[in-house]
């Protein structure tokens, strides 16, 4: 699985003092993850990606992205610009591969306007019920995701259930969207996910850990599809 970590406030902080000073800060996580449930890898080495919304501008919805193939222990841009940049709101990701292949385009997090999206976890079966969800989304929303991951095809869903939840103004209007439209579209994202599961007959549980932000307000989901199984944090 992944690691993530989400910062929010109204004093802006270093992307240093959240992700590379800390003594267990994400990117010492990563190369040292002995609380992963996934044994069989214990590093987050396939590539790590860092998104937050620019705190020295007047306009600031749009957030800045910066991913890597690269370890994130090892890249000696993200240190650099981590003693730069100051963020109200940050996202941090570093990946082990559940789905997709190894590439830029499959880093998190991803981003759509003023939205921004990462993912821990994985949808079982995704090979299975993959067609059954593209099915589900308009030609302008299809055309977004350019990685091959679950996690970007998740984002592309989130996308066209909020579009149906805020119509008629278009996904990449600058304004804010109220946090009850962003939860209700989580929900909705969550529950659609089930059902193709159900409709595929895939019975192994999702673990389906979304975040999504628009600069102003932070959704985030603890989520196993199992009545049994606890959520992996």
């Amino acid at each position: 699985m992944c690691r993530l970590v989400i910062y929010k406030s109204t004093e802006p902080c270093k992307l240093a003092d959240l992700l590379t000073r800390p003594a267990h800060s994400i990117i010492n996580q990563a190369f040292d993850s002995r609380l992963r449930l996934d044994l069989r890898r214990p590093i987050n080495g396939d590539g790590f990606g860092v998104g937050w919304y620019d705190t020295s501008e007047q306009d600031d919805s749009e957030p800045c992205i910066f991913t890597s193939i690269t370890p994130a222990w090892n890249n000696a841009n993200l240190t650099r610009i981590a003693e730069k940049i100051r963020s109200r709101l940050v996202f941090g990701h570093v990946r082990a591969t559940t789905a997709g292949s190894l590439s830029q385009d499959n880093c998190h997090p991803w981003r759509h306007g003023r939205l921004m999206w990462m993912h821990n976890g994985g949808i079982e079966s995704f090979d299975v019920l993959k067609r059954s969800l593209q099915a589900l989304l308009p030609d302008d929303i299809f055309s977004i995701p350019q990685g091959n991951t679950d996690s970007e095809w998740a984002f592309a869903l989130f996308l066209s259930i909020l579009s149906n939840h805020i119509h008629p103004k278009p996904l990449l209007s600058p304004d804010p969207i109220p946090h009850l439209v962003l939860r209700r579209a989580m929900l909705d994202t969550i529950q659609t996910l089930n059902s193709l599961a159900k409709k595929h007959g895939i019975t192994d549980p999702s673990l389906l850990n979304f975040c999504v932000a628009d600069g102003q307000t932070v959704v985030a989901t603890r989520y196993v599809s199992s009545s049994t199984q606890e959520a992996a944090s």
